[in-house]
């Protein structure tokens, strides 16, 4: 797994060829059990890494597209899975506990639930007030410049641009770790700020 901004996280992608861009998984490692969040497939290198680590003891899934792997590697490590709770009856893989809105997954890591997006109640993460984590809504196909689910995948757009003008209220905000493409590590408030405009204009 390759190191992020602080030594305590991690990431690792798969290369999805339709889109061009990464797809991405992040590791949270501390001392009370490791948070994986959107889990892909681990290579055997990754694995052993995640190993000599701690394992994994959540796992949290924003979005019933984002499965991934989470089910296997949970069921390898013995981690709980947690998953939207406005998916609950619908969700193809059953989870250990729901998310909502203004829940904590572990002390540090706060949930937001976004309106509108591709399925209901889409889960994004602020870790330690600094920094968000992504799951469909918000990502990045280039860099230095983040955007919106494209319009045909929405079924609210006004709902979207509300919850991503919530994402971008957050001033603390220094870095966005997105599900899809490029992540962003400096001035992550900034460039959710300017996020909303290019898609508020024409909504």
């Amino acid at each position: 797994m390759k190191s992020l901004h602080r030594p305590d996280l991690y990431t690792w992608s798969t290369f999805d060829a339709e889109r061009n861009v990464d797809f991405n998984s992040i590791a949270w490692v501390r001392a009370d059990g490791n948070v994986l969040i959107d889990p892909l497939p681990l290579s055997e290198h990754d694995w052993s890494h995640l190993q000599s680590l701690g394992g994994a003891a959540f796992i949290v899934i924003t979005n019933s597209d984002h499965i991934r792997d989470a089910a296997a590697i949970a069921q390898k490590t013995g981690a709980q899975l947690l998953g939207p709770q406005a998916e609950q009856s619908t969700f193809p893989v059953p989870c250990d506990r729901w998310l909502k809105n203004g829940d904590e997954v572990v002390p540090g890591l706060e949930v937001l639930a976004l309106n509108g997006s591709k399925t209901p109640g889409e889960l994004a993460l602020v870790l330690e007030d600094l920094t968000l984590i992504t799951g469909d809504l918000v990502r990045a196909h280039r860099a230095n410049a983040l955007m919106l689910l494209p319009d045909a995948k929405l079924k609210d757009k006004a709902a979207a641009i509300a919850s991503v003008q919530r994402l971008a209220d957050l001033e603390q905000i220094e870095t966005v770790l997105v599900g899809d493409g490029w992540s962003i590590f400096q001035h992550g408030h900034q460039y959710l700020q300017a996020l909303v405009p290019t898609f508020a204009s024409v909504a």
